[in-house]
């Protein structure tokens, strides 16, 4: 793994994404290790969505304080980054090329996971909690279909997976450790635009079915309150979907399509917001949630 990334690319096919990623940066080599060895490659040349490298910024930041370039196709979209913030500038900058390219999906900045074929959409700002409960959920036997966006078919309305590690910042690294002895978590980055990052690695189950999508069963807003009780309201069509056009990232794009994807999906099933402080608690909640979800075909 390590050789390919220093020469020709490695080819890493994440959801339906086929991804060349070339870099010689030590500690990014180690992070791809550690969370990508068990993702599927190809031995041969193909067509790729994404040829990305991550390579040191130059001249004398080559030896003082080294920095970290993104490139898609030779394009730097980004200012570089710290070395050591390089695994997150990868992860970051994947979004930002499925995000702007892959306007076949509406894609809805939200966590989704999927327990017996039923699909739950988490969609969230930073600090509603949306990433610490996708991860206890994963840890829990839920599989992770992605913990940034939702690609949304907008016809059948079907997820198309793209699972990733889960990003936790700052105080949710010590809560999933706490939640979960067996939770798999990288290197912590620290100083970073977004505070301290590390991520969680997903489930072998998430992986292996990443070719499998599903419907969703109910849309859930979540949003963390320190010392609140659990509290589930049922959301508004009105106001869910005015939230889920608030999160697209590509709304404006598709137009009408788009609009139109949103308002069937918000139709097809239940809507709540979901304030808690216990991540038990709101995972006993998400349960019953799937147990009363009526859904329309």
């Amino acid at each position: 793994m390590s050789r390919r990334l220093r020469g020709n690319g490695l080819p890493i096919k994440i959801g339906p994404f086929w991804i060349s990623l070339r870099s010689v940066i030590p500690d990014l080599l180690r992070h791809i290790a550690f969370f990508y060895a068990q993702y599927e490659t190809a031995e041969s040349e193909r067509f790729f969505d994404f040829h990305i490298t991550l390579k040191n910024s130059g001249g004398l930041r080559r030896w003082v304080k080294p920095q970290a370039n993104f490139l898609l196709d030779e394009y730097a979209p980004f200012k570089p980054l710290p070395y050591v913030h390089a695994f997150a500038m990868f992860e970051w900058g994947l979004n930002w090329c499925i995000a702007t390219t892959a306007h076949h999906y509406l894609i809805v900045h939200a966590a989704v996971l999927d327990k017996d074929g039923q699909g739950i959409i988490m969609p969230g700002v930073p600090g509603s909690g949306k990433s610490t409960l996708c991860a206890a959920m994963s840890l829990r036997g839920w599989r992770l279909l992605s913990d940034e966006m939702a690609l949304l078919d907008p016809v059948s309305r079907a997820i198309t997976p793209v699972p990733r590690p889960v990003s936790l910042k700052n105080d949710s690294i010590g809560v999933i450790r706490r939640f979960s002895a067996g939770a798999e978590l990288g290197p912590a980055a620290k100083d970073t635009a977004k505070g301290t990052v590390a991520h969680l690695r997903p489930s072998l189950l998430s992986i292996q079915n990443a070719s499998i999508t599903c419907l969703p069963h109910a849309i859930i807003f979540p949003k963390y309150e320190a010392g609140s009780d659990t509290n589930l309201v049922k959301k508004a069509k009105n106001r869910a979907l005015m939230e889920i056009q608030e999160n697209a990232f590509n709304s404006h794009i598709l137009g009408k399509e788009g609009f139109d994807a949103a308002k069937s999906l918000v139709n097809s099933c239940p809507n709540y917001s979901l304030q808690y402080s216990s991540l038990e608690e709101a995972l006993v909640t998400i349960e019953r949630i799937l147990e009363d979800a009526e859904v329309t075909t």
